[in-house]
């Protein structure tokens, strides 16, 4: 199939363009109420390091438990909770500005978290479902093209509007929009009747170990990324909101662009290049991190980081290539679990060691990345 058929097969497909638009009505509340948070959490409330992981930990709780989907597949089907999910979301990103306390953050950033983990979930789920093994990779790699354009588009509102409106104001629009859409795509209907149908309890399967490890690693990886990369700009290097919604726009505008590379490289390459090339990127940039001490560098890392981290979408094309396809709805749901159970602590912890020495959550990044570049090196070609 050649580059053109694939793509007009995959967009013709209902569940593309449905699934199109719940990732846009995420990426914009994900990014207006990241971009907020670590100046809201410190102008607006005070907040120090140890304050934002507990947090940040807190945000991670339902990820870990994000097995309850399949339970909620007796009762939903999965493109409705999907949806659902998205509504939450927008649900808990409005109310952020009128909680300014460090439980009033506890308390919205959980319901937010809600939806956007069953949401991410679901989403994964619903791809491989519905996509084969070629246009899976595309699909993926599409989809972070969408969200990065969406945050250019996020980050510049905010850059502007952050001048003239208030956080609380700017919460609101921004999970405003996210349960809006939400609403209109729960009364959507773009299933197939013939999809396989899923396993509606829990799968563990031994042959699907190098799955589960893969994702461990890479969410306390991811955590270290999201938490404190960003905190160190603001608090280290003194970022305002402004320079960090155009740090996040730089980074966005890459993404756009690299990003379909990723999936025509794993459908070239294979996901162990892919992934190795990763692992050792993230090695440098996180030793990178420690020691470098100039703000411009410190953002240029920030760059390079996200890059890298977009490349994790091989441990999804590669398990889709490997596992039974009933598995699929159960297995994303153990997998986010289990990519979340270092993310529920890595925060508090990091938050803790950052007290100590801001050098330490990121010589934990190293340590990873080597684990998953030996664990890496298992894989096997198909």
């Amino acid at each position: 199939m050649n580059n053109n058929q694939l793509k007009w097969e995959t967009k013709a497909n209902p569940m593309y363009r449905f699934l199109l638009l719940l990732t846009i009505a995420t990426a914009a509340g994900f990014q207006g109420w990241r971009t907020l948070f670590n100046n809201f959490s410190v102008d607006e409330i005070g907040l120090n390091g140890l304050d934002v992981g507990a947090i940040q930990s807190f945000r991670e709780v339902p990820g870990f438990m994000a097995l309850l989907v399949i339970f909620l597949l007796f009762l939903i089907r999965e493109h409705k909770l999907s949806a659902l999910s998205v509504i939450t979301m927008g649900l808990g990103i409005l109310m952020t500005g009128f909680f300014p306390t460090f439980w009033g953050m506890v308390l919205t950033t959980v319901i937010m978290s809600v939806g956007f983990h069953y949401f991410e979930t679901t989403n994964q789920s619903l791809t491989l479902q519905y996509f084969n093994k070629e246009q899976t990779p595309h699909v993926f790699a599409r989809f972070k093209s969408i969200t990065a354009m969406t945050n250019i588009v996020v980050g510049g509102a905010i850059y502007g509007l952050s001048y003239v409106l208030s956080y609380q104001v700017l919460y609101l629009l921004i999970g405003g929009f996210a349960l809006f859409a939400g609403v209109f795509a729960y009364l959507q209907n773009p299933v197939k009747e013939e999809a396989e149908v899923q396993h509606k309890r829990m799968v563990l399967r031994r042959r699907y170990w190098l799955f589960y490890v893969l994702n461990f690693l890479s969410g306390a990886r991811r955590q270290i990324f999201v938490v404190f990369a960003v905190f160190l700009l603001v608090q280290k290097y003194q970022y305002s909101i402004q320079e960090i919604a155009v740090l996040f726009i730089l980074n966005n505008i890459i993404t756009y662009f690299f990003n379909p590379l990723i999936g025509k490289a794993i459908n070239r390459y294979g996901e162990k290049k892919v992934l190795t090339t990763e692992y050792l990127g993230l090695i440098v940039i996180f030793l990178s991190y420690a020691f470098v001490e100039n703000r411009w560098i410190v953002a240029g890392l920030y760059l390079l980081d996200h890059i890298f981290f977009n490349f994790s979408i091989g441990i999804k094309t590669y398990f889709q290539k490997h596992a039974d396809p009933k598995d699929i709805a159960p297995s994303m749901a153990v997998g986010f679990t289990i990519n979340h159970i270092a993310a529920v602590v890595i925060p508090v912890i990091g938050g803790a060691f950052w007290l100590v020495n801001w050098q330490l959550p990121f010589f934990a990044g190293v340590a990873l990345s080597v684990m998953s570049l030996v664990f890496v090196s298992k894989m096997e070609n198909k």
